[in-house]
């Protein structure tokens, strides 16, 4: 393990560090307490609770690990001023550390950063500067402004400190539900599992963590099975706040002496994922911030308790508007096909008719003889209909086969 003895993080990671930092942060934080999900309980076979993150001052945990950090600074290092990469989270967890403080504080972040995290960083009086594709490019030009200015650099991650403020989560999950079986965390930089699995273990060494990724971006997960740390070409995921190249060595010796599985998840499930959230809860969860939910279909243990962290909230509406329509097909609640018709009158108050008979709710029709193969004798016709599910479209298809239909699914 490069730069890092493990002994110096273990000596670090005890309960009184633990605890120092939960009463430190105690004036800054939203109190987030457990919400019992029917809904993932039914789908899963667990017993599912919600630990909601996304409802904390800057939308996020990440406020925890930069309050606690900063805080331990010295006035000399205040002075100098601050400077942090981020994705978004981080970015406004730092702004409002500084500001609370009175710190000066400059956030590198990607250009593909949601306008509504670069503004809402903004808003907490920090200096953004707009640099790169993803994570890692914002990161190497925060650490060329740390040596060229003089800033302090709060990492995002691979920091005790920070580590310890999000570890705070793992206390209060535990203090609540005592019984609790298993804590189910998003893994970007591995900064935030690395703090709930030190945390949790301490207090409840027989408890499950587990971690999640998208496949689009399991850096931690490739690191894990290779037993090194590996720097990814790429990455490729909606979760945009947890598209990290490279985890940290501090974390990801955390996570290997504490965590006991990482899983994978699919943007079309994280999508599917957001919706149920909003859609029977009423939160908002952010791409990454659902991650421990998505994961819920891929733990094979049974009736257990189990905590999922959704660790931010921050999402633009245009986005959560293209979140809901994925997350609708992706549930079967919203089916879209194309059929010919011949070109005569009343072609289309038949297959109309055949729908309406189906109980499919017509949503969008789209009749254009210019599509069709044989433009002079067909129609094609686009069809989109709201929906009750899979078993429903599949109904809707049969249907139409029956009649004679010959239908091409579009999505």
């Amino acid at each position: 393990m490069k730069n890092v003895k493990w002994n110096t993080i273990l000596d670090s990671l005890k309960l009184s560090e633990f605890e120092k930092a939960r009463d430190c942060l105690r004036s800054v934080l939203i109190k987030t307490e457990l919400i019992h999900s029917r809904i993932f309980s039914n789908e899963s076979g667990n017993d599912v609770y919600i630990k909601p993150e996304n409802l904390q001052t800057t939308g996020a945990f990440k406020i925890r690990g930069a309050y606690n950090k900063i805080s331990k600074l010295s006035m000399q290092q205040r002075q100098r001023g601050l400077i942090a990469s981020s994705a978004g989270n981080h970015a406004q967890g730092v702004a409002f550390a500084a500001q609370k403080l009175g710190v000066e504080a400059t956030i590198v972040m990607p250009k593909t950063t949601p306008l509504i995290k670069v503004d809402a960083t903004k808003g907490y009086g920090a200096n953004v500067v707009l640099f790169g594709d993803c994570y890692d490019e914002a990161y190497a030009e925060a650490r060329r402004l740390e040596k060229e200015k003089g800033y302090v650099f709060i990492h995002p991650f691979n920091d005790l400190d920070v580590i310890i403020g999000q570890g705070t989560i793992g206390l209060e999950i535990i203090q609540e539900l005592q019984d609790i079986d298993c804590i189910v965390v998003p893994i970007g930089g591995g900064g935030l599992i690395s703090g709930i699995a030190a945390a949790a273990k301490i207090l409840k060494p027989d408890i499950k963590i587990i971690g999640v990724e998208p496949e689009g971006a399991k850096a931690m997960k490739v690191s894990m099975e290779s037993n090194r740390l590996v720097h990814l070409d790429t990455v490729d995921t909606i979760a945009d706040g947890v598209a990290v190249k490279k985890p940290g060595d501090i974390t990801f010796s955390i996570i290997k002496n504490f965590v006991d599985e990482i899983v994978t998840v699919s943007d079309f499930e994280i999508m599917e994922s957001f919706l149920v959230l909003l859609e029977r809860h009423k939160l908002i969860g952010e791409n990454a911030g659902v991650l421990s939910l998505t994961a819920l279909k891929k733990i094979k243990e049974k009736n257990k308790k189990i905590v999922c962290l959704v660790s931010g909230g921050n999402i633009d509406v245009v986005t959560i508007s293209a979140m809901i329509d994925r997350g609708l097909v992706s549930r079967g609640r919203l089916f879209c096909f194309s059929v010919e018709l011949a070109d005569k009158p009343g072609e289309l108050l038949k297959i109309s008719q055949l729908l309406a008979d189906a109980n499919a709710n017509v949503v969008k029709l789209d009749h254009n003889q210019f599509k069709a193969l044989d433009r002079f004798m067909n129609v094609q016709l686009e069809v989109t209909v709201e929906t009750n599910g899979h078993e429903h479209i599949r109904q809707i298809v049969k249907v139409l086969k029956n009649d004679g239909y010959n239908i091409m699914k579009i999505y």
